[in-house]
C-alpha cells in the first residue's frame, strides 16, 4: 500500500504541473477573475478538464486482482484489472472553479472514457467520475476561492465515493473488496493532496501575476506623477535630465537617455563619458528609430556606438512623438539583451506614450499662452489630472481581465486627448467632430460608472456638418456627469439632443441629478465663481465663446429643479445665416 501511495504521488506531481500551464489560458483567467465564461470559453474549459481527467486515467497504474501486480494502463483492461489513478483531480477542480456545467461536463467526458476501457470496475468508476464533478460543483461559490484544506477534503471525499461505488456496483464483490483494500487509502490520500496542490499552485501563480501587475501600475503612475511637472515645461536639457534621473532611480537600468532629433539631451548612468549632453547622437539604431518612429530592442551588435569600447550592452529605444511626428527618443540601456523582458518592453512603450502626451500638453500650454484669448485657449488645453489618472487606473485594471476593452478605452483616451489639443489651434469644428469627442469622453466615463450611467444621444444627421467653437459640447456633458449625477447610486441619465429647427439648431444637455441652487444657477455662465463644488469656469468659457462667435441669441440657458435635474441649452444659426 505504501509503495502504491508513493507511485500515486509521483504521478500526481506530474499531473499538477498542468496547473501552471492552465494559468496561461485566457478562459481560465476569466473564470478566476470574473466567474464568467462565454459559450466558446465554457466549451474550451469543459474539453480541457475532461481531457485532463483522461490524462489522469492514463497516468495511473493498472492493478490485477488475481496476480496483485501493478502494470501500465493499456487501451483495454482485462476483467481482472482496475486502475489506480488521479482522474478525480481534473474533474473536482473543474467543479470547484467553474460550477455545475464545467464539473458535470468534464465528468461526463472522463467518465465515459473510463467506461470504454473496460475492466470489472468500468461502470462504477465511470459513474463515480460524473458524481465527483457534481459533488465538487456543489462547493462552488461565485467570487470566492476554495482553500487548499477544503480542496483536499473535497478531492478525498470524491475518491471515497468512488471506493464505495466500487464495493456496491462492481462484481464479484470479493474482487472489489480486495481492490479497495489495496488501492483505496493511497488513492484517497493522493487525489486529495493532488487537488489541494493544484488549487494552491493555481491561486499562487494568479496571485503573483496580479501583484506584479499592480506593482507595474503603481510604478507607472508614480513615474507619471513625478515627470509631469518637468515635461510640462517642454523638452530641453534641464527637463530631460530631471526625467532621466527619475527613470534611472525607479527602473534601475544601466543607463537612461533622452534625445531630440540631432543631439543627446540627457544621459544618466554608465557611458556618460562620451554620451554627453548636447553631443551628437552616438548610435545608428537611435537614428533608425527617429526615421521610422517605431520602438526597437537593440542588442550589443546592433547598437553600433561610435566608440568601440562602449560598455552599453543592450537597449530599448522608444520614439517620443508630438502630433504623430517623432521629435526624439527615450532610451533605457541594460547589461545584455537577456535583461530585457516583455514586461520591461511594455512598460517602456507605455512610458514613451505618456511622455509624448506630456510633451503635447506642454506644446498646448505654449500655444494658449500666445493666443489672443488666453483665458479661453487655456481651458481648451487643460486636461484634468484626476480624469487622466482615473482613466489610466481603469485601463490598467482591465489589462489582465479584458485586454480588448483596455485597448478600446486606450484608443478613446488617446482620441480625447488629441481632440483637446487640437482645440487650441482651431477656431471651429463640425458638430460631427464634437460628437466624436463627446463619445470618446463618455466611453471612458461609462467604464468608470459601469451600470450606473445611462447616456442617450439624439442627433439629427442633417446638421452634423454645421460648425461650433471646439470644446463646446464636451464641457456641458462633463458638467452634467461631474456635478449633476456624481452622487447618484443608480438610474443616472444624461441626454444630449441636437435638432434642426429651421434656420437654427437647438442643442440641449439634460441630466436627472440633484439640480442647482437658484442663487448659483442665475450666475452660472455669466461669471466665474468660487465654491466647494467648482468654479463654473467650464460653463463660463463655453458661454463666452458662443457669444463671441454667434452673438447674444446663442447664450446658454440653464434650467434646474432641486432633485429633478438640470437642462442646459443654446441655439446656433446654420451656416450662411446672418447673426
Amino acid at each position: 500500500m505504501l509503495d502504491l501511495l508513493v507511485i500515486m504521488l509521483e504521478r500526481v506531481g506530474t499531473i499538477v504541473a498542468v496547473a501552471f500551464i492552465l494559468t496561461r489560458f485566457r478562459f481560465f483567467k476569466n473564470m478566476v477573475h470574473q466567474d464568467r465564461l462565454d459559450r466558446k470559453q465554457e466549451m474550451t474549459a469543459i474539453l480541457f478538464f475532461g481531457f485532463f481527467g483522461i490524462i489522469g486515467t492514463y497516468f495511473g497504474v493498472a492493478f490485477n486482482t488475481q496476480t496483485l501486480h501493478f502494470n501500465s494502463v493499456s487501451i483495454e483492461l482485462t476483467m481482472d484489472e482496475a486502475i489506480a489513478n488521479s482522474r478525480v483531480i481534473g474533474i473536482v477542480v473543474a467543479g470547484l472553479l467553474g460550477g455545475y456545467r464545467l464539473g458535470v461536463g468534464a465528468g461526463l467526458i472522463a467518465g465515459i472514457h473510463r467506461m470504454s476501457l473496460g475492466g470489472f470496475t468500468a461502470i462504477s468508476c465511470g459513474v463515480s467520475t460524473i458524481i465527483s464533478g457534481l459533488l465538487a460543483s456543489a462547493f462552488y461559490k461565485r467570487g470566492k476561492h476554495t482553500k487548499p484544506v477544503a480542496a483536499f477534503a473535497i478531492g478525498a471525499f470524491a475518491e471515497t465515493i468512488q471506493m464505495v461505488l466500487i464495493l456496491l456496483i462492481s462484481d464479484p464483490f470479493e474482487k472489489a473488496l480486495s481492490l479497495v483494500q489495496t488501492i483505496g487509502l493511497p488513492m484517497i490520500l493522493a487525489n486529495g493532496i493532488g487537488t489541494a496542490l493544484f488549487m494552491l499552485i493555481v491561486y499562487n501563480v494568479i496571485g503573483d501575476q496580479e501583484k506584479a501587475t499592480a506593482m507595474q501600475a503603481q510604478k507607472t503612475l508614480r513615474i507619471a506623477d513625478q515627470t509631469v511637472g518637468h515635461l510640462r515645461k517642454g523638452m530641453n536639457s534641464e527637463t530631460a535630465l530631471a526625467v532621466c534621473n527619475i527613470l534611472f532611480r525607479e527602473l534601475q537600468p544601466s543607463a537612461v537617455a533622452m534625445t531630440n532629433r540631432t543631439e543627446i539631451m540627457a544621459h544618466v548612468g554608465i557611458a556618460d563619458d562620451h554620451h554627453q549632453t548636447d553631443s551628437p547622437l552616438q548610435t545608428h539604431i537611435t537614428k533608425e528609430v527617429l526615421r521610422h518612429g517605431q520602438l526597437v530592442v537593440a542588442d550589443e551588435m546592433s547598437i553600433h556606438c561610435v566608440r568601440e569600447d562602449c560598455p552599453l550592452g543592450a537597449a530599448v529605444i522608444a520614439p517620443l512623438k508630438l502630433r504623430d511626428e517623432t521629435v526624439g527618443t527615450l532610451k533605457l540601456y541594460y547589461p545584455s539583451a537577456k535583461a530585457i523582458t516583455d514586461v520591461s518592453i511594455e512598460l517602456i512603450s507605455g512610458l514613451s506614450a505618456l511622455l509624448s502626451n506630456q510633451l503635447a500638453i506642454a506644446e498646448a500650454d505654449r500655444a494658449y499662452q500666445l493666443a489672443k484669448e488666453a483665458e479661453i485657449k487655456a481651458l481648451q488645453a487643460q486636461i484634468s489630472p484626476h480624469f487622466l489618472f482615473n482613466s489610466m487606473n481603469i485601463i490598467v485594471s482591465l489589462i489582465r481581465t479584458n485586454p480588448d476593452e483596455a485597448r478600446r478605452l486606450l484608443t478613446s483616451l488617446s482620441y480625447f486627448l488629441r481632440q483637446n489639443l487640437m482645440g487650441t489651434t482651431m477656431e471651429k469644428v463640425t458638430l460631427e467632430q464634437e460628437l466624436s469627442h463627446v463619445k470618446a469622453y463618455l466611453e471612458i466615463e461609462e467604464a468608470r460608472f459601469i451600470d450606473k450611467l445611462q447616456v442617450h444621444i439624439d442627433v439629427d444627421p442633417a446638421v452634423l456638418q454645421e460648425t461650433v467653437p471646439p470644446l463646446t459640447l464636451q464641457p456641458l456633458v462633463e458638467n452634467a456627469i461631474k456635478h449633476g449625477i456624481r452622487d447618484m447610486e443608480r438610474n443616472s441619465v444624461v441626454r444630449l439632443i441636437i435638432r434642426d429647427v429651421g434656420d437654427a439648431i437647438d442643442i440641449i444637455v439634460q441630466d436627472n441629478g440633484k439640480g442647482i441652487a437658484e442663487e448659483r444657477r442665475v450666475l452660472l455662465g455669466a461669471e466665474k465663481m468660487e465654491s466647494d463644488s467648482g468654479t463654473g469656469m467650464g460653463l463660463y468659457n463655453v458661454n463666452r465663446r458662443l457669444l463671441m462667435t454667434f452673438g447674444n441669441q446663442s447664450a446658454l440657458h440653464i434650467g434646474s429643479e432641486k432633485d429633478k435635474g438640470t437642462e442646459i441649452s443654446f441655439q446656433i444659426p446654420k451656416m450662411g445665416v446672418a447673426v
